[in-house]
């Protein structure tokens, strides 16, 4: 997403969903009958928030999947493309490996 025009400030992030439209067994499962993921990818990332005069940086990072709460968020379009908007802290893990 190299044409993202939009940088989150302090300690927010942008994260795009990622697609879990089929299940690991290879189930499609069509889009009406499905919940929104709550798994996603970090596209752009504040620089922190400051505490005591001091720079708290983000623990996450551009290129980050993650997972998150049902009902974090807010949503935009940018783009033409969905997007959340959070706060780092309603982030509840990175995905590894």
């Amino acid at each position: 997403m190299s044409n993202l025009n939009i940088r989150p400030l302090h300690d927010r992030v942008i994260i795009e969903r990622l697609d879990e439209s089929v299940t690991p067994g290879g189930i499609l499962i069509p889009a009406n009958a499905s919940e929104k993921p709550q798994r996603g990818k970090v596209v752009a990332a504040g620089l922190g928030k400051y505490e005591n005069g001091v720079l708290q940086k983000l623990d996450v990072k551009v290129g980050d999947q993650v997972l998150f709460g049902k009902y974090s968020g807010t949503e935009v379009k940018v783009n033409g493309k969905d997007l959340l908007v959070m706060r780092e802290e309603d982030i509840m893990c990175v995905l590894e490996g």
